[in-house]
């Protein structure tokens, strides 16, 4: 029974390897294999006998098995928004308390729907640079997120770079409007994903640790 495995290196088949001698190679996402009993060369980061290593190096593949679905995304949008409305509470007690008794105002003059807006604005920012701030760390997501044992990662599993995380987190500006519309996807989508997460090309994964 033929259980070997051959990869490439710099266009020169490798091989034969058992599977833990092909661990000790090095390999990368990107790592040709050639997996036993098959004829087709595939990335390493396709072949499920690796997905343990790959994850040992900080590396989660979005499958079918660990997309995370809507109502945890929401619950861990709900812990980062309560933490959030801790802080300000903290760093602008006074400011927060005065426009909480504008949103009680059933028809709020010109300055008030101003100053409401702005509020909302300063929030959704400070939102989308603290997600981006955390999603581009090693935390590979929120506050919220971790605690649901969720991570943000791209199509190969990695990290989010600076740039990446930051053009997910504003691109809610479009999954918002109309009546956050762009993120009802998530409930449907075979691959979980809202429209920020398309343009992003970014996955949110249910992880062990």
């Amino acid at each position: 029974m033929n259980d070997s495995y051959y990869i490439l290196v710099k266009d020169e088949q490798t091989g034969p390897y058992t599977l833990k001698e092909m661990l000790e190679q090095d390999l990368d996402v990107n790592t040709m294999v050639l997996t036993p009993g098959s004829e087709e060369w595939q990335e390493a980061s396709y072949v499920p006998e690796l997905f343990e290593y790959f994850e040992e190096q900080g590396i989660y593949f979005p499958t079918e098995g660990n997309l995370a679905n809507f109502w945890i995304r929401l619950l861990a949008y709900v812990i980062d928004l309560f933490l959030l409305s801790i802080a300000l509470s903290f760093i602008a007690r006074d400011y927060v308390i005065e426009l909480s008794k504008s949103f009680n105002i059933e028809n709020p003059t010109p300055a008030q729907s101003i100053e409401r807006f702005k509020f909302s604005l300063a929030l959704f920012v400070l939102l989308a640079l603290y997600s981006t701030l955390c999603e581009s760390t090693p935390m590979r997501g929120s506050i919220g997120k971790k605690l649901c044992k969720l991570a943000v990662v791209d199509a190969d599993g990695r990290r989010l770079s600076v740039g990446r995380a930051l053009l997910r987190n504003f691109a809610k500006i479009l999954s918002s409007l109309p009546l956050n519309i762009g993120f009802l996807p998530i409930l449907w989508n075979e691959r979980r994903q809202g429209w920020h997460d398309m343009i992003a090309k970014t996955y949110i994964i249910r992880r062990e640790a």
